[in-house]
């Protein structure tokens, strides 16, 4: 099965078909360098940094770019409040972004260019368009003729008319069109300036991309990426300025992830509803925070909320503590294997599932529903397992980790030693506990008297008193076992 992407563009899932065989072209859209990131902006890095992983995983080549915007009016007003250079603070934020990243483990890109070090490609690509007469100088200014571009509207799917009926559009009498937009800013006191054939100046934000993305791919690449939020008017005039200079197709696919949401409403600065990456990491594992974002499809919404981290801190711990037993595990047996055929061909089946799940539009979400299914398969396993298991037993569990930990990277998940894991948690529990452990194993063991002898009365004043000190039992096959409730 080939793989499958949602394009933006067309509404509709294609077959991945790189311009160059077995190359894929990769552009994404970065950060605007004047805050610390939220966890908005790590959906986005680890959306990217899984395709990334899987195609390489499927045996593509990839070129990774993604940009910094380092010049922009939110850099300078910020940059001015603090009375520092808008360079300095663009270039501090950069590398708070790297040390989020590093800590989420991401991969780097194989290019990241800055804005401010393309002025000038930018300039030439301004130049182009205004020498086609797509675009226009006024007053320092240099603005795109949206009428000249006979396809502009069609990413985001609204018609010109329908954009200038229902856009606050700020009145400015040196357009042509209100829905005009600006290639090149005229040099404002007191702010960052470049040279131009227009006057001093800087760069207008959506011209940074295509400038790069073409310096960088060509004219025209395989795959650009960014959020939704991004689809209109950022990319929409990539598109326009792009494909207008070069006459040729500029992206042949556009993927969009799904914002954030916090109570179903969209996390951003502007609305002052945000958390950032380096929070968040205070209380939960990176790989906690990557399991979260990827319990979701990439293009749905996905709702923050500290029960959904938990249950992903919890389904992790799952994950350690199934490879940390299979790791243990020593062939000293010849008997009868315990795993029954259905079991061994669920598990040896994986790949096959996996690689199903993600060729289908990188859908996270199911392909971590088949690695959880691996855990319980597993488990199954290890649970009749006898003290002297049989070689073939113990070679599909350790087949089954080796392929599982393969897989899993792909997410970025299960790449720590499993036993150290399991031990950092148990340590990790034991802190946050109000009762010793030999104690609440005596008050399991009086519970389960109490059980054989239909003692209910007793039984249930175990359970609350365990649940006094925040101790939650849970009765399964292999007996009752505990945990501290969050």
């Amino acid at each position: 099965m080939s793989i499958k992407i949602y394009n933006t563009l067309s509404r509709k899932k294609e077959p991945l078909r790189p311009i160059e065989e077995g190359h894929v072209k990769l552009y994404v859209c970065g950060i605007t360098s004047y805050d610390y990131c939220h966890i908005g902006h790590a959906r986005s890095a680890l959306v990217f940094d899984m395709v990334v992983r899987y195609l390489r995983h499927r045996g593509f080549k990839v070129t990774f770019v993604r940009n910094f915007t380092d010049i922009d009016d939110k850099i300078i007003k910020r940059a001015n409040e603090q009375g520092i250079e808008s360079s300095a603070l663009a270039l501090r934020f950069i590398n708070e972004f790297y040390t989020d990243m590093d800590a989420l483990g991401t991969l780097r890109p194989d290019l990241e260019p800055k804005a401010t070090e393309h002025i000038q490609e930018m300039i030439d690509l301004v130049k182009e368009l205004v020498d086609k007469g797509m675009a226009y100088p006024v007053d320092g200014d240099v603005y795109f003729r949206v009428n000249k571009f006979e396809g502009y509207g069609q990413l985001s799917g609204r018609g010109l008319d329908d954009m200038q009926a229902g856009a606050r559009v700020e009145v400015n009498d040196r357009k042509e069109h209100p829905m005009d937009f600006v290639l090149w800013k005229g040099a404002k006191p007191g702010e960052p300036k470049w040279p131009s054939p227009w006057g001093d100046g800087r760069p207008g934000w959506h011209i940074e991309c295509s400038a790069m993305s073409r310096k960088y791919l060509g004219d025209t690449f395989d795959i650009h990426g960014g959020g939704k939020d991004l689809v209109f008017p950022h990319h929409e005039n990539e598109i326009a300025q792009s494909c207008g200079a070069s006459g040729k197709q500029f992206a042949n696919m556009w993927m969009h992830h799904g914002f954030v949401t916090i109570k179903d409403e969209k996390m951003s600065k502007s609305l002052g509803n945000f958390l950032t990456i380096r929070d968040v990491l205070k209380q939960y594992e990176p790989e906690v925070l990557r399991l979260f974002i990827f319990s979701t499809q990439y293009r749905n919404p996905l709702d923050f909320t500290e029960a959904a981290l938990q249950d992903a801190e919890t389904g992790l711990a799952r994950i350690y503590e199934c490879l940390a037993k299979v790791d243990e595990l020593a062939t000293t047996g010849d008997g009868e294997p315990v795993a029954s055929a259905k079991d061994t061909k669920s598990l040896e089946s994986l790949p096959e599932r996996f690689h199903k799940a993600m060729d289908n539009d990188f859908n996270t979400a199911q392909a971590l529903g088949h690695l959880f299914e691996a855990i319980k398969g597993m488990n199954k396993v290890l649970r009749v397992l006898p003290e002297q298991p049989a070689a073939a037993d113990v070679d599909l569990l350790k087949k089954t980790a080796a392929t599982f930990r393969e897989l899993a990277e792909v997410l970025g998940l299960a790449q720590h030693n499993p036993a150290e894991v399991v031990s950092q948690n148990k340590a990790k529990v034991l802190a946050e506990m109000t009762i010793g452990e030999e104690e609440i194993n005596a008050l399991i063991a009086k519970r389960n008297q109490a059980r054989a002898d239909k003692d209910w009365s007793t039984s249930d004043e175990v359970r609350d008193q365990l649940l006094a000190h925040k101790i939650v039992l849970k009765d399964g096959p292999e007996g009752t076992t505990w945990e501290v409730k969050k």
